[in-house]
């Protein structure tokens, strides 16, 4: 039975620290997991580690399960897999999807967990809370059958997102970044790289994820007459300055906000926070995302590992921490 257990905490911006924690007993209603993998969600908890949320975003940026407050000390993260060693018989033993931070162990209700299905591995699993933004964007997004539609940023989001449009039959997918190097993820996905001066133009709709303001302008820049780009970027205390001259008015374009902390309008009377998580790790059958793990390190790594991440010299997109048995 594990009682003990390590976590990471930021313990101001830029400092990391693993901290022991004793776990309580699960409850009636609880579940004790031990963690196998969890997973960096590189935009997010960089900004977070680098202090840049905002103070009026604080409420609305806190993760299930925090500890502590912006901009630290604190306990974050979401995108977690582990093993159920305690808990109700249906769970018992089962690998699970949480929304935790980075720590080997911890008792949640178990409301709070989700079951892998069976034939997606562990490690792939973790990627879940990405891919369930990705399917809330869509939701946002409505693309239909036929259209052109470019992806802006293939960090894990747009990678995601990018992956999911590649299964919409007739549509012509482009996927954008400045690093060349992402041309590989991109013909890994199925769908076509351009990087950003040799983008393709007239575009029905564009998905925005490279948390830059030059992405976003170059979001509108690709749209037909009419378009709409949708924005998954967190840009957390940065300000975007955007040219809304030439184009943007008689072209009547339209940005969108995205965001997963809310079921998108157009499935919100019909759907569940757990049914879209459900089903974005019904989704991740497809081993095709094994193309966005990249990386991998332990838990006692993860001081080390965050500042490099946040600074851009260790490249990544889904960066994993392993937990040993």
């Amino acid at each position: 039975m594990t009682r003990d257990a390590r976590a990471f905490w930021l313990r101001s911006p830029g400092v990391g620290e693993i901290r022991s924690v004793t776990l309580p007993d699960p409850g009636a209603d609880e579940v004790l997991v031990r963690s196998r993998y969890s997973g960096i969600s590189r935009g997010t908890e960089t900004l977070v580690f680098s202090g840049g949320v905002p103070v009026s975003q604080y409420a609305a940026m806190r993760a299930p399960f925090q500890e502590g407050d912006f901009p630290g000390p604190l306990k974050y993260g979401y995108l977690n897999v582990g093993v159920v060693e305690q808990g109700p018989a249906h769970l018992l033993g089962r690998t699970v999807f949480c929304l935790y931070p980075h720590q080997s162990a911890y008792v949640v209700p178990a409301s709070a967990v989700v079951a892998v299905p069976e034939g997606v591995p562990p490690a792939r699993a973790v990627l879940a809370g990405t891919v369930e933004t990705a399917v809330n964007a869509l939701w946002d997004a409505a693309p239909l059958v036929g259209d052109r539609i470019t992806v802006v940023g293939a960090g894990m989001v747009g990678c995601c997102v990018a992956a999911l449009l590649a299964r919409f039959p007739g549509v012509q997918v482009q996927l954008v970044d400045a690093d060349p190097g992402r041309s590989g993820v991109a013909e890994a996905l199925g769908v076509e790289f351009a990087l950003p001066p040799e983008a393709a133009e007239g575009r029905d709709l564009v998905v925005h994820a490279s948390a830059s303001p030059a992405g976003l302008q170059r979001s509108l820049d690709l749209l037909a007459p009419e378009g709409t780009v949708v924005d998954l970027s967190w840009y957390g205390d940065r300000t975007v300055n955007l040219s809304l001259g030439g184009a943007f008015h008689s072209g009547r374009l339209s940005i969108r906000s995205s965001q997963v902390g809310m079921v998108s309008p157009a499935r919100r009377a019909s759907r569940t926070f757990a049914d879209r998580l459900a089903l974005a790790l019904e989704l991740l059958h497809d081993p095709v995302f094994d193309v966005l793990i990249t990386g991998t390190s332990r838990l006692d790594e993860l001081p080390d590992v965050l500042p490099r991440l946040a600074a851009g010299t260790l490249p990544a997109l889904c960066h994993l921490i392993t937990y040993g048995e």
